[in-house]
């Protein structure tokens, strides 16, 4: 079976996981401040705070923003689950913006539908499926309104845009307060479970350092006023801690991001070519002056037009060993959601759900695994 995504690792991998475990600390220790700096590094932002998974960035960051009860937050429904979640988490309400067919990121116009609302503070704008979203336009909308922006970048990591002449790593928060990134196994770069907010704002970072470990705040001041085991708590925090044998794993795949990112805008590349001239069916854009990182790739199959089910087509692909996936359901429709009292309508998110199918991509795909998915897809596709 060739799953939809999968983790790359190597010996070099295995090497740095056991360095780690040799090291007299496996849990805050430095190997977390080595990951950290290295990622602060690459995205081109002052600060990173690694934490233990991307819902925990996501919990974090809007902690940090202080955002409360009676907030909003404009995000998009075509997400996982955890980016409106870190809303309730705080007590906030997230408000669902629709989604451009044609990309699945969120949309500008449906963000200012929603900008004048006396409740909103804060806009989680989310890079589907690797392809950033329009981050100078979201951050001049939120400036006009005193608006906090936080990027769910959990798919983007080695993403590009470029504004202005200049080029922008998705991550170096030129256009926003914070961004979040997630190392689950599937993702760019994993840690097993893992994740990690990027900043430039001294504030904010020692915000996430205290609230990444229960609120706790040490210094050498007070060490030296009261003694060397003191610490206090001045919030009320988590145990979101990554530990050093995650950080070497981390910092040993960080070193591999570009050779992975570029295997996958190969793999992307090749599948343009497979599935351009189909019928019913659309290929993810990559609009000019935007690199897609290519988390996943969401093919868009008219299947009431091709005659067959999406249940069935993933059923006969699975036959033939090619695994798929969906990405994502609306997150407005889900029952807990329901029972909150959304009833929401966003025509481009729902379009997009209805014909939306992510098939493998992932660094470690062979040529021949890549061919396999091309011909078992056409071979569907053409009837």
């Amino acid at each position: 079976m060739i799953p939809y995504g999968k983790q790359s690792l190597d010996q070099n991998d295995i090497r740095s996981v056991i360095r780690a475990l040799r090291s007299p600390k496996i849990t805050q220790g430095p190997f977390v401040d080595e990951f950290e700096a290295q990622l602060a590094r690459k995205c081109g932002s002052r600060y990173a705070v690694a934490v233990s998974s991307g819902t925990a960035a996501l919990h974090l960051a809007a902690l940090a923003l202080g955002l409360k009860k009676g907030d909003e937050i404009l995000t998009t429904p075509i997400s996982f689950l955890a980016t409106s979640n870190a809303a309730l988490y705080v007590g906030a309400k997230p408000l669902f913006c629709d989604v451009e067919y044609s990309t699945a990121n969120i949309s500008l116009e449906a963000l200012k539908k929603f900008r004048r609302r006396p409740g909103v503070r804060a806009i989680f704008p989310v890079h589907f499926g690797g392809l950033p979203c329009n981050m100078p336009a979201i951050h001049a909308m939120a400036r006009k309104r005193g608006l906090f922006v936080v990027e769910d970048a959990c798919h983007a990591l080695g993403a590009r845009y470029k504004h202005n002449g200049s080029w922008y790593t998705v991550g170096s928060c030129a256009h926003s307060d914070m961004a979040v990134f997630s190392f689950h196994p599937v993702k760019h770069i994993t840690t097993g479970e893992g994740g990690a907010i990027t900043t430039n704002s001294k504030k904010y970072y020692e915000k996430l350092l205290s609230l990444r470990s229960h609120g706790m705040v040490r210094s050498s001041a007070l060490s030296r006023r009261i003694g060397p085991w003191y610490y206090a708590m001045t919030d009320l925090g988590f145990n979101y801690r990554l530990t050093d044998i995650q950080a070497g794993l981390g910092t040993s795949q960080l070193k591999k991001l570009d050779r992975f990112v570029k295997r996958r805008r190969e793999i992307a590349k090749v599948y343009h070519r497979a599935f351009k001239d189909l019928p019913y069916v659309v290929t993810p854009e990559e609009p000019s002056g935007y690199v897609n990182a290519y988390h996943l790739y969401p093919l868009r199959i008219d299947f009431k037009k091709l005659g067959l089910s999406r249940a069935a087509f993933m059923r006969e692909l699975q036959k033939r060993g090619v695994g798929t996936q969906v990405h994502y359901i609306p997150i407005y429709t889900q029952p807990y959601y329901r029972k909150l009292g959304y009833r929401c309508h966003c025509p481009g998110a729902e379009r997009y759900y209805e014909q939306a199918i992510s098939i493998p991509i992932y660094p470690r795909m062979t040529n021949l695994q890549v061919h396999h998915v091309i011909r078992s897809l056409r071979a569907l596709l053409a009837g």
